[in-house]
């Protein structure tokens, strides 16, 4: 199994996941029963994504070529190859599946710890795998339990982060905390510039590291167009689980008599907190470029900055193979081990 036939198995998954076929159909609506977050709109955009934007040969010998003389001394059944520990999160579809794909195609072994949220899905895909060849049973395993493994990696929340570091600390690791996206706005956009913040601030229900949870607005801003091109995803509204956060959350700004916009399905909240709950958008309004660079975060609570000068709106969850999670090179990391 080395390294031009893994990608080739890869690429045969991509055109798998692309696919009409009816297993995999029944999967996709399995994960989404299984999981209120899971619209089946959702399941499909991720999964095409990851098999548009990862999952395709000409992508993965471009991605691998900078470490492939390093891959190409791994052999996945030697001695040297190491027993990774993949912990996933399941905020949305398929999240963890980029960390197995580095460290498949770097040539080590996967001992992943899938979330309960999100089991379904990754399953079936390395089900599939092992359909194209056997020898993945002995190269991807899942466990509830990640001992004994040579290196680690990690995702989850700022407080699961810790336990992640006691026990994972003393190996090589990557821990992922907390991160957000943020939207910067000069107040020239055109409607269609609107419509694709939209996407970055909605999909998936704003549950993502990439989903835009502030804007960054000039001191006159007029927010009348923003929530009319935000309406497109005003279907939201009638999903129980994102209706009852934003019930909840409109319910504490009136106890509260806090000043809110909202077009039906988010409200706008100023507010300096670049973190939002379900269903809000926070912003906050500065005076120039200089003022802006001071009130913009720090970069490890950052996933993408979007904006006419940052990465184009309605993009930022369409990452490329090498948009890492935490802007750390997991496969330089992998075949560096």
């Amino acid at each position: 199994m080395n390294l031009q036939y893994r990608i080739d198995l890869l690429a045969r998954l991509g055109q798998y996941i692309l696919s009409d076929n009816e297993e995999w159909k029944l999967v996709k609506e399995r994960a989404s029963r299984e999981n209120g977050w899971f619209i089946p709109a959702f399941v499909e955009l991720a999964t095409a994504t990851i098999a548009t934007n990862f999952l395709q040969k000409d992508i993965l010998e471009k991605w691998v070529t900078p470490y492939k003389s390093k891959i190409e001394n791994q052999n996945p059944i030697a001695i040297g190859s190491k027993n990774t520990g993949i912990v996933m999160a399941g905020n949305i579809p398929l999240v963890g599946f980029h960390d197995l794909l580095c460290v498949f195609i770097s040539g080590h072994k996967a001992v992943i710890k899938p979330s309960s949220k999100d089991q379904v899905l990754i399953k079936h895909i390395v089900e599939k795998l092992e359909e194209y060849d056997p020898e993945i049973k002995s190269l991807v395993t899942f466990s509830e339990m990640l001992k004994g493994c040579d290196a680690y990696i990690a995702t989850g929340s700022n407080n699961s982060s810790r336990y992640f570091d006691y026990y994972f600390g003393k190996y090589p690791h990557i821990i992922r905390r907390n991160r957000t996206s943020v939207a910067v706005l000069t107040g020239e956009e055109m409607p269609a510039d609107l419509e694709k913040l939209a996407d970055d601030v909605y999909l998936y229900f704003g549950l993502g590291c990439r989903n835009v949870t502030k804007i960054y607005v000039p001191a006159d801003y007029d927010f009348v167009p923003l929530l009319e091109a935000f309406r497109k995803y005003n279907y939201q509204a009638d999903h129980h689980k994102y209706k009852n956060n934003y019930d909840y959350n409109l319910a504490l700004h009136l106890l509260n008599k806090k000043y809110y916009m909202t077009n039906g399905s988010i409200l706008l909240i100023e507010d300096a907190a670049i973190f939002s709950p379900i269903s809000q958008l926070n912003y906050e309004f500065y005076n120039g470029n200089d003022d802006l660079t001071a009130r913009l975060p720090a970069a490890r609570d950052l996933q993408c900055v979007v904006g006419k000068s940052f990465i184009p709106f309605g993009e930022a969850q369409s990452p490329a193979i090498t948009g890492y999670a935490d802007g750390v090179d997991t496969l330089k990391f992998l075949t560096d081990l």
